[in-house]
């Protein structure tokens, strides 16, 4: 992330900052780190929705904060829920008035949010709905942890609490490294909403650069790469940031990654009809990981406007998962949540 600018004139969003760049703003501004971690505390511990909140500060440090801070606001324009009752989708405003959308699922003894990182995807990953956007902007830091508060206080309504978060919704996470990174760090702070790295997974469609800055940072949290394809023929036409990083120099990344941090990574598979469904993709998949530490997400199509294609029926989904196993792949069929809703895997394309 890039350093805090106190000559800028816009103010500076406290959402923003980790811990030690919010101690060092302080400090600037005459505080000691025993005062940061006081407006640390009232932002996470305590949810402050509004700067007149951290009324526990003492005067003059919340006449500073009136002066030269603020906070991050995202306002709920829409909301869906799914037939079963199992997922809900948010439409929110961000502050300049851009949307996106935010994603609560229910599974069995757990709720899990999928979150975004950008306003669009400049990925474009032919059958996404997001990628069908294209690429607005980034969100800041505190924009990516607003969700998570923002979810979090949907949940406590109910007497329910969030357990897991992926990096799933819209934009790809590795393309706003630095701002997805900071917030990770606010997300996992122990002070603050200390969520455990376990319960944290990244996606990505494969960001070389990204996933080797992950490794060299030993970045603690699950990591998903998409592949979508097995060879670079094919992985190309849905996938465009194939063309960027083929196949062996994404697989030399991953196994990077593996060995740097001792662990495995999820590989997602979108199964489209009769597009890489086959039995050849397949065992072109399995032969691909044999020596990565892997376990693969087979992810039937979920529709989307820009897309015509149709998602594999069970009993090839089944014959791709023997497949898989005779190489000794583990895999697994990701259970479908919100299609209804358009908030299932891909579909996410903030419009109300």
């Amino acid at each position: 992330m890039q350093p805090i600018s106190l000559t800028d004139t816009q103010p500076i969003n406290l959402h923003d900052l980790t811990l030690p760049e919010l101690t060092a703003v302080c400090q600037t501004w005459g505080y000691s780190a025993y005062h940061a971690e006081q407006i640390w505390l009232g932002l996470y511990q305590n949810d402050a929705t509004e700067l007149s909140q951290l009324s526990h500060l003492r005067g003059d440090l919340q006449q500073k904060l009136a002066e030269e801070a603020t906070l991050t606001t995202l306002r709920q324009q829409v909301a869906i829920d799914s037939s079963d009752g199992l997922t809900r989708k948010f439409l929110l405003a961000l502050p300049d008035g851009q949307t996106i959308e935010t994603v609560l699922m229910q599974f069995k003894g757990r709720w899990t949010a999928c979150v975004s990182t950008q306003v669009g995807c400049a990925m474009g990953c032919v059958f996404c709905a997001t990628g069908q956007m294209g690429f607005t902007r980034h969100l800041t830091p505190g924009e990516i942890v607003g969700q998570i508060l923002f979810v979090n206080r949907k949940l406590a309504e109910t007497g329910e609490a969030l357990r897991n978060i992926v990096f799933m919704g819209m934009g790809e996470p590795l393309h706003n490294y630095d701002h997805t990174m900071a917030a990770i760090d606010i997300l996992l702070h122990p002070k603050g909403l200390s969520i455990a790295p376990k319960h944290i997974t990244v996606s990505t469609v494969g960001v070389v650069p990204g996933i080797l800055k992950l490794a060299e940072e030993k970045r603690p949290f699950r990591l998903a790469v998409s592949l979508h394809g097995a060879t670079d023929e094919d992985r190309q036409k849905l996938v465009p940031p194939a063309r960027r990083w083929p196949l062996a120099v994404l697989i030399d990344a991953c196994r990077t990654y593996t060995q740097a941090l001792n662990r495995h990574i999820f590989f997602e598979w979108t199964l489209i009809e009769d597009e890489n469904d086959t039995p050849e993709q397949a065992h072109a998949l399995g032969q691909l990981l044999q020596d990565v530490p892997s376990h693969i997400n087979l992810i039937p199509l979920n529709p989307t406007v820009g897309y015509n294609g149709r998602p594999t029926q069970r009993p090839q989904v089944k014959q791709f998962q023997a497949i898989l196993a005779d190489y000794g792949i583990p895999s697994t069929v990701r259970q479908r949540r919100g299609i209804d809703i358009a908030a299932g895997c891909g579909q996410l394309k903030a419009a109300q």
